[in-house]
């Protein structure tokens, strides 16, 4: 079959280029003092920093910090121009099988699974928490330093050191069964979450193209955007976010959905709502459109509160099967005591409490924090509803994936991987300016609040200058290869001069 031939051959090129680029991350993020993960002593296999380096950035010679740096972001740009290159395939040539592009994930992924978690220290709450739902602590009521001086504890960030969890039930009840399958075990437990992670996304690289097919678009290229995207598989995989599990539990229900199962859809919602809160913007859309089109907003509002009905109620069940209660809807505050420049409402009340301190006016950071905050929250929920009610005309997955992405640039906190919560829904109905919005964004957003700049720059000047020229070197070879043609233009031959002729 020469069209099967070509299109193995066309794919060879950016899986090799993906998995050497991955790899690069995985050996760049494995020296030991690396600034883009944390390691102690029994949270990983290797890597692991002396005591002298545990504490905080201390690089030591010999220790090639300089190249790790380098290799995590050159891979991570490699990384880039692999997904596009996939993309510009299966754009190109829609009805791409999708099981043809599961080789490229797998081989993607695979150093990602091996790395120390990448760009955060999250997933050690997260089994910090296991550990105290494994322990029968409610995470709702106590802080993981509830602990006390355990592995679980030592590499929470002390920012959250007291605070309540603000995860639903459902999560903190599969974390805590993690945590108690490793037996207790820190590096066990990290790897089980680090699995579910992968589980969630799994599980919307199947949604997707289903959804794909449902809106008569290309499941090839939704995939691609979707499960390919290097925001994703850097930070949900790499960083075992638990967003993987919510996005892909919401998929699946709205995949469901759109197969003429809504019920079954509007329960893996409710679990999705049960990992974070704003995953019941699925049921409410699956029962939007559960009567089908062309209905007024007096015939849709019925089925939009069964919806929400069935929704809540699975969270009640596992709520109180789990025996939690509601405490962690007090616990979504707590997102509140991080102030990020990356967040535009947390930008704007800054510089809003600087000008009034600046003109005398007193210290009122706290209080204009929450005026703009909740004034951006508003302004989230109006854009939600307006694409709701005009749905039909924006597009249902375009309504959803925006109210997602108001929900996360208009939220009390920016976290990049956020992101990935709007791109999923819009990867499948994606063309002209929303495609360039979730390609530009995504590859953007990958290099944004790293904590690498400030190692490479001070690195630069006190490492060996033979590796500096080096990896120099390197770049430079990297551009030129990413920068070449990726066909080589030939002349044509006597016999197609003749032909065109």
């Amino acid at each position: 079959m020469p069209g099967e031939t070509k299109l193995g051959s066309a794919l060879v090129r950016p899986a090799i280029m993906g998995f050497v680029a991955t790899t690069a991350i995985f050996l760049g993020a494995t020296q030991p003092n690396s600034p883009f993960t944390s390691k102690l002593p029994d949270s990983w296999y290797f890597g692991i920093p002396a005591p002298a380096l545990v504490q905080g950035y201390n690089p030591a010679p010999g220790q090639w910090l300089f190249l790790g740096v380098i290799a995590v972001y050159g891979g991570m740009v490699l990384l880039i121009r692999a997904w596009y290159d996939i993309f510009k395939l299966t754009s190109g040539r829609p009805g791409i099988p999708v099981i043809r592009l599961a080789p490229v994930f797998i081989a993607w992924v695979l150093p990602l699974l091996v790395v120390a978690p990448l760009f955060s220290k999250d997933v050690y709450a997260y089994a910090a928490q296991g550990e105290m739902m494994s322990r029968g602590i409610n995470p709702y009521l106590y802080g993981t330093g509830v602990l006390g001086a355990t592995p679980f504890s030592h590499l929470v960030d002390r920012l959250w050191i007291n605070s309540s969890s603000p995860y639903g039930p459902f999560f903190l009840v599969v974390d805590g069964w993690i945590v108690m399958f490793a037996h207790h075990d820190l590096l066990l437990s990290v790897i089980g979450l680090r699995l579910l992670a992968l589980v969630g996304v799994v599980l919307f690289a199947v949604a997707v193209p289903s959804i794909a097919r449902s809106f008569g678009r290309d499941p090839a290229t939704a995939f691609v955007l979707a499960a390919l995207n290097p925001l994703v598989l850097l930070n949900l995989v790499g960083g075992a976010h638990n967003d993987a599990l919510m996005v892909g539990l919401l998929a699946a229900g709205y995949a469901f959905s759109r197969r003429h199962r809504p019920v079954v859809g509007i329960v893996l919602c409710g679990l999705a709502a049960a990992v974070k809160v704003p995953a019941l913007l699925g049921a409410v859309y699956i029962g939007w459109e559960w009567l089908g089109p062309g209905r007024s907003i007096r015939e849709r509002v019925r089925p939009v509160a069964t919806a929400l009905l069935i929704a809540f109620g699975t969270m009640v069940c596992i709520s109180e099967a789990a025996n939690l209660g509601w405490g962690w809807i007090g616990g979504l505050t707590e997102p509140d005591t991080v102030r990020s420049w990356l967040d535009p409402a947390t930008g704007i009340a800054l510089v809003l409490g600087h000008l009034v301190a600046g003109l005398g006016l007193g210290h009122h950071v706290h209080m204009i924090l929450t005026v703009v905050r909740g004034t951006a929250a508003c302004i989230a929920g109006l854009i939600g509803l307006w694409l709701l009610a005009n749905s039909e005309r924006v597009g249902s997955l375009q309504a959803i994936g925006w109210s997602l992405f108001a929900v996360v640039v208009l939220g009390p906190v920016v976290q990049l991987w956020y992101l990935s919560w709007s791109f999923v829904f819009l990867a499948p109905v994606a063309v002209g300016l929303t495609r360039k919005v979730v390609i530009g964004v995504s590859a953007v957003a990958c290099f944004l609040g790293l904590t690498g700049g400030h190692v490479f720059i001070s690195e630069i000047k006190s490492a060996n200058s033979v590796l500096v020229a080096f990896a120099c070197a390197a770049l430079v070879a990297i551009g030129a290869f990413l920068l070449r043609p990726k066909y080589p233009r030939t002349r044509p031959t006597q016999r197609e001069l003749v032909r065109s002729s």
